[in-house]
């Protein structure tokens, strides 16, 4: 029997293709040191591996896991379906790429009953297992890289815009209705806005890092991000007041690059003087290299090698993603 310490938690997740690392997931969580009741939904959406196969072994297996169905495969459609299936009202934001330290849900529900707030989260700890996917790991916790989001390079603990994943109140969840499932991506942002604008908290711990597997292949990174570019620019066109220089910087940079690079080809043909235009993308390289040098010096040589290939992806599919939304 579980020691009743702490209240009730039910731990929430949605999956589809997760056959790498939905088991490791839900195990780490069932290991968890808490002292409370514990189970876990897992909202399950169409997928071309064994992703259903597992969770529902797992359930088999586990009498705390609940396997709920999630036909659209959208995340937020399975955020909401999973939420609308847990009986508890503390609740903590999972995800089928992520593996929690063992203190993970204590720390999360200490915080939230002592802070008030609606929202308590930690920072995104990317950890990588190929050269690229080590490469992606350093971009994305890199200021260079994905900017100064506290989630991603660390801060001080207290209210943020936001954190990684989350654990909520259900009262504050109601509140604003849940995930807004128009944002594909982004979602995790948007809710987070719509409590701060109800007056709500986010709170983050800088000391609580969660396990990320960031995209291992270029090609899934690129996609990946092309993606979240796109959902990124529909949060602002939803709300303008979000717009900041974190955001708008990759497209910036899309857009001066490719202007200076035709400038600097037709400068060949025509007028020197477009020569001159050559300097946006030149300099961007630059910049790029030397903060490569800089953020991967404790990098294996492999990794290394592919940062600046890493970052330049980055910046260039979130902002087209953006542009082109």
């Amino acid at each position: 029997m579980p020691v009743t310490g702490m209240p009730p938690v039910s731990v929430f997740m949605t999956v589809r293709n997760e056959e790498r690392d939905l088991a490791d997931c839900v195990e780490r969580i069932l290991d968890q040191d808490y002292a409370g009741e514990l189970e876990v939904v897992v909202a399950v959406g169409p997928s071309e591996d064994r992703t259903r196969e597992i969770a529902d072994a797992l359930a088999a297996e586990h009498p705390t896991v609940t396997v709920v169905d999630n036909p659209t495969g959208l995340t937020p459609h399975g955020l909401n379906a999973a939420i609308a299936a847990a009986r508890h009202d503390f609740l903590v934001r999972a995800d089928g790429h992520a593996l929690f330290p063992s203190h993970y849900l204590t720390a999360v529900v200490t915080a939230l009953m002592e802070t008030g707030a609606a929202n308590v989260g930690g920072c995104m700890a990317p950890h990588g297992t190929t050269p690229f996917g080590r490469a992606v790991a350093r971009t994305m916790s890199s200021r260079f890289g994905i900017g100064g989001a506290a989630f991603h390079t660390g801060g001080a603990p207290g209210p943020q815009l936001t954190v990684y994943l989350g654990a909520f109140r259900r009262s504050a969840l109601e509140k604003v209705g849940g995930y807004d499932e128009h944002f594909v991506r982004a979602q995790d942002w948007e809710l987070n806005h719509r409590l701060r604008e109800a007056g709500e908290t986010i709170w983050f711990l800088p000391d609580l890092a969660v396990t990320y597997h960031p995209r291992e292949t270029w090609k899934a990174f690129a996609t990946q991000q092309y993606r979240t570019g796109g959902w990124r620019r529909r949060v602002i066109r939803r709300h303008p007041e979000t717009a900041s220089v974190r955001y708008l910087a990759p497209p910036t940079v899309v857009v001066a690059s490719a202007l200076g690079l035709v400038a600097g080809i037709l400068g060949l043909f025509t007028t020197p003087w477009l020569l001159l235009g050559l300097l946006a993308p030149v300099a961007y390289l630059v910049g790029v290299t030397a903060a490569s040098l800089w953020e991967g010096r404790d990098l294996d040589a492999a990794a290394r090698v592919r940062l600046p290939v890493a970052m330049v992806t980055m910046h260039f599919a979130w902002g087209l993603g953006f542009l082109l939304s």
